[in-house]
């Protein structure tokens, strides 16, 4: 009987397309106890109705969820009886109603093809645009989910509306003439994260274009450029994890230090 409402409650938020996740025991101690979990887009925390058994694990299957609904996966996690990592006395199925994150990712070069596997691997969903047809192919990346041959603010007229604070865009042309127009079309989303590729040179250089282009400094601190996280990234691959390790720490709200440097819990 106790099930009837949270399924309720899980109706009426698919109802109006709101992020949710259940978590399920499916083996241990409560078999069949249920977890809702629902992130608050306003705080960035998030609340959860019904319970596993135990509050710790309660708080700690709540943080994995958001971390898979953030992802748009579901899986199978492990924890002790209070929620202890490193122990199976408790096993659950968190499902996630959420599509996955997007990535648009502007050029097609050396480096895109890197940062397509890592943000597979992440769980975004990706698009690589470019206009230039010989580059822009599904041969040279197969990981992506899609490949488009247009402009950047073409395609952005097209889904920038679809996209949040969940979503990111990288823009590694190195070329004025697509930097600009995907920079200045991507400020009119709602996007979460919108990533520059180029020196600190071409950074500065390139601030004088999007001045010219209209984008105010509230458009400008908008801006991650050069993209990525300051790890001596010289590889393409490299250069992908410090990418997405960024979108990661801005998505958290995290200090982007290393943990050795900071104090405090390593999870919210």
């Amino acid at each position: 009987m106790a099930e009837t409402p949270l399924f309720d409650r899980l109706a009426t938020l698919l109802s109006n397309e709101e992020p949710v996740a259940l978590v399920t025991v499916i083996d241990g101690p409560k078999t069949g106890a249920k977890l809702l979990v629902r992130p608050l887009r306003v705080t960035g925390s998030d609340v959860w109705e019904g319970t596993l058994g135990n509050d710790g694990l309660d708080r700690v299957a709540a943080r994995d969820a958001r971390g898979e609904l953030a992802a748009g996966r579901s899986g199978v996690r492990h924890y002790g009886t209070h929620g202890e990592a490193r122990e199976e006395e408790v096993k659950v199925f968190i499902e996630s109603f959420a599509p996955p994150p997007q990535m648009l990712i502007f050029g097609a070069v050396d480096f895109t093809g890197a940062l397509v596997k890592v943000a597979k691997v992440l769980g975004f969903r990706v698009t690589v645009c470019d206009a230039r047809p010989v580059f822009a192919t599904h041969q040279r990346f197969p990981q992506a989910d899609e490949v488009v041959v247009d402009w950047p603010n073409r395609l952005l007229e097209k889904v920038g509306p679809s996209l949040g604070a969940r979503d990111a865009v990288c823009v590694l042309t190195h070329d004025n003439k697509f930097d600009v127009p995907a920079v200045v079309s991507a400020l009119t989303t709602q996007v979460g994260y919108i990533g520059v590729m180029g020196s600190r040179r071409t950074h500065d250089n390139r601030l004088q274009r999007f001045t010219e282009a209209g984008v105010d400094q509230a458009g400008l601190d908008r801006l991650r450029s050069p993209i990525g996280l300051d790890i001596g990234a010289r590889t393409p691959e490299e250069t992908a994890v410090s990418i997405m390790a960024e979108i990661i720490a801005l998505h958290t709200g995290r200090s982007m230090q290393a943990l050795s440097a900071t104090s405090g819990p390593i999870h919210d």
